[in-house]
């Protein structure tokens, strides 16, 4: 992926955009935050490029799905198939057994199904 640079006339600017195309992982979750508002959470299995260190050969990435649009599109979806999102790197804090914890996760902007699991 290259990076585009600004030009010196530019400001420089905070960029915080992800884009995974893998398979989705498993069965998604909707439910509903004490806020009211709606939510639902998938894990993406993207495959890592043959020669990139260490011993995993995937990577296995938390979204979660906040807008209508992308909650409609998720939930139609099925273990398997070749799914793409973009959106945004978040951190969340919350508390575990007393103490605090937290984790990244995708906050989906789009969603899209590539192709549907072979059934």
């Amino acid at each position: 992926m290259a990076v585009r640079r600004a030009p010196e006339s530019e400001p420089a600017t905070s960029v915080n955009e992800v884009r995974l195309r893998g398979r989705l992982a498993g069965v998604q979750e909707e439910r509903e935050l004490p806020s009211g508002d709606r939510v639902v959470t998938f894990r993406v299995v993207v495959d890592r490029e043959s020669g990139s260190g260490g011993s995993a050969r995937v990577d296995t990435l938390d979204c979660a799905a906040f807008r209508s649009d992308a909650r409609r599109k998720v939930s139609g979806w099925e273990p398997g198939d070749q799914i793409e999102v973009t959106g945004a790197l978040r951190r969340r804090f919350f508390r575990v057994g007393g103490g605090p914890a937290s984790r990244y996760e995708v906050e989906v902007r789009t969603a899209a199904r590539v192709s549907r699991v072979a059934r």
